[in-house]
């Protein structure tokens, strides 16, 4: 049976986004073991995977130590193992893996771009270094899966492989399953809305996303700002670096009542279909999850137009607001409280189409492709 070796930057990837992966190839038979820093230590990832191995490199894309020490431990699991398939994910551990296996002609090594770290908008200097090191792993790569259509134009354009060996899918798969509106009952929305404070009039917005700079929370406050709407709410779920900084640009802006900061949460489902609208202004994304579950859960959503968001929010599946608009973002806040049925519409397109970004149909996928690089082996 084959063997397939799973490598993150973190163990979290593997958590978020590739436990369904994991179980399905073991329960064809196949030996699928994970990489990533610290992974011995999460007992979810021990218990999912035949074999973890712990590997010392830092998200830090500058850190010499993901060469020095990366290299020479990945070559060792892998002469090891003597893995058929090497599914590498994220940044970090994606340039590194390749080029630790770049003359390792038994192995086929398979790269899921979650988003390139190059985009359109983004920092010119940034663009330049991070597109000519995708360039340059591509001759160390047998297989480019993409997520989203400007990585997958990029990657064809400019020939990071040859066509026949980049493939697109729809994400890496939401279970529409899980996120079902049938399974969130009145009850458990009901609470929600409570423990906000809220009243049958009140609008609730809800942004899912990590505090950083990149997501850009201070363009929901300053568009929540412009509403001037009391009535209006907005319920930021998630933790980070930058919250202290949005909590004290709320209370200056005289809107501190209005948001709500939840930290980290285990009950999404139930929180957007608590809310109004969904939104996700953020200046980059591969192809984000939260779009994805509230459009699963029929919830509208607003969202930055840029890669990956206008993937699932065009042809009438949402609002699209240009990036850092805040003035637009208002309108389109707006449109929520004065014309709720013009959103409605666009929410039951969205349901229809997140069909195509079903989990079971991109596990597929992936099978057909490992199964082309295990012909190739």
């Amino acid at each position: 049976m084959p063997k397939l070796l799973i490598v993150t930057t973190v163990p979290i990837t593997l958590r978020s986004f590739l436990f369904p992966f994991v179980k399905h190839f073991r329960d064809l038979g196949w030996q699928v073991d994970g990489m990533a820093q610290g992974i011995s230590e999460d007992k979810d990832c021990v218990e999912e995977c035949d074999r973890v191995y712990d590997i010392q490199w830092s998200r830090n894309v500058f850190n010499p130590k993901n060469l020095l020490v990366g290299i020479s431990r990945v070559r060792e699991v892998v002469a090891q193992n003597n893995y058929d398939l090497v599914h590498v994910h994220t940044p970090i551990a994606a340039f590194v893996t390749r080029y630790a296996l770049k003359d390792n002609q038994q192995t086929q090594v398979i790269y899921t771009a979650h988003g390139f770290h190059f985009y359109r908008g983004g920092s010119a200097v940034k663009n330049t270094i991070f597109f000519n090191l995708e360039k340059l792993a591509g001759n160390w790569t047998d297989y480019l899966i993409v997520i989203n259509k400007e990585d997958e134009a990029a990657a064809k354009n400019n020939n990071f492989l040859p066509s026949d060996r980049i493939y697109y899918t729809s994400g890496i798969g939401v279970d529409t399953h899980y996120y079902a509106s049938g399974k969130v009952t009145p009850d458990a929305i009901t609470c929600v809305r409570e423990s906000l404070h809220l009243s049958d009039s009140d609008t609730l917005l809800l942004s899912i996303a990590e505090f950083t700079p990149r997501k850009r929370h201070p363009d929901l406050l300053n568009a929540l700002a412009k509403v001037a709407n009391p009535n209006i709410h907005l319920a930021l779920a998630g933790s980070g670096k930058t919250r202290p900084a949005m909590e004290e640009l709320a209370q200056q802006l005289g809107i501190d009542k209005q948001v709500h900061f939840l930290g980290y949460r285990n009950d999404i489902p139930t929180l957007i279909q608590a809310a109004d609208a969904v939104l996700l202004v953020s200046q980059q994304e591969g192809l984000p999850r939260s779009i994805m579950e509230a459009m699963c859960l029929n919830t509208p959503v607003i969202g930055s137009n840029i890669r990956g968001t206008q993937d699932l929010l065009q042809d009438g599946c949402g609002l699209l607001v240009e990036l850092g608009d805040t003035d637009a973002l208002a309108e389109a806040i707006i449109q929520v409280v004065e014309d709720p049925k013009s959103l409605v519409v666009m929410a039951e397109k969205a349901k229809v189409k997140i069909k195509d970004y079903d989990l079971e149909q991109i596990i597929q996928k992936y099978t057909d492709i490992y199964q082309s690089a295990l012909a190739n082996n």
